[in-house]
């Protein structure tokens, strides 16, 4: 595919009311860190940083997919071992897909895992107005949510090694007006760019099997 292989379905459901951050276990203020990917995609590279990432950022929290209980438990312990209140973790309890895509309005920043890139859940990140931080490395898996950064005209948050994305990570929970003018990038680029670009996707998609048929014919 040209732009992105992920096709994105722009008429998805956004519950009309967004739920409150206390409805949602967030606290009244501070910065929110998420990541709805399942907890497998979580390796200890990538969580430790994000401990040192909740310990430079005072007040802020990290918002993760409810998984199971033992997944939850493991994650609490793991950041009680890098120093950080295990209570830093919130958990989102489980809604329908309506309701979770609406209550990303209390999202800063999702940060994505490696080498297994977020796939539908940085789909919805992006769709719902959320920038997204990746690190892609030289697997299809390791490079999901590169891809959809670039097709949404958002590159300068792809990164290629841990110690670039946290610095970044840090850079834009530290520095408000850089991270509201990516997420206004990100809106208006939403109109213009190939990422939920239906029609556009589907005749890329419509010619690549048409090519693909004639080669096989040339053969």
């Amino acid at each position: 595919m040209p732009h992105c292989l992920f096709p994105s379905d722009p008429s998805r459901a956004v519950a009309a009311i967004v739920p409150s951050r206390a409805n949602c276990g967030l606290p009244a203020d501070g910065f929110v860190f998420c990541c709805f990917n399942t907890p497998y995609k979580i390796l200890p590279p990538v969580f430790d940083v994000w401990m040192r990432l909740l310990r430079e950022v005072p007040g802020s929290v990290l918002w993760l997919s409810p998984g199971y209980p033992i997944a939850c438990a493991n994650l609490q312990r793991e950041a009680v071992a890098r120093c950080v209140d295990p209570r830093r973790l919130v958990f989102a309890p489980r809604v329908g897909l309506a309701e979770h895509r609406a209550r990303h309005a209390h999202a800063d920043l999702f940060l994505d895992t490696l080498p297994y890139n977020a796939g539908t859940t940085a789909n919805d990140a992006l769709f719902m107005g959320v920038p997204v931080l990746t690190c892609s490395g030289e697997t299809m898996a390791s490079r999901i949510a590169g891809s959809q950064l670039h097709a949404i005209g958002l590159p300068e948050l792809v990164t290629t090694s841990l110690a670039e994305y946290e610095a970044l990570a840090l850079r834009l929970a530290r520095e408000p007006d850089t991270l509201s003018a990516l997420r206004a990038k990100l809106a208006a680029n939403r109109h213009t760019h190939p990422l939920f670009d239906m029609a556009r996707y589907t005749q890329d998609f419509e010619a690549l099997l048409l090519r693909t048929w004639d080669e096989r014919h040339r053969l």
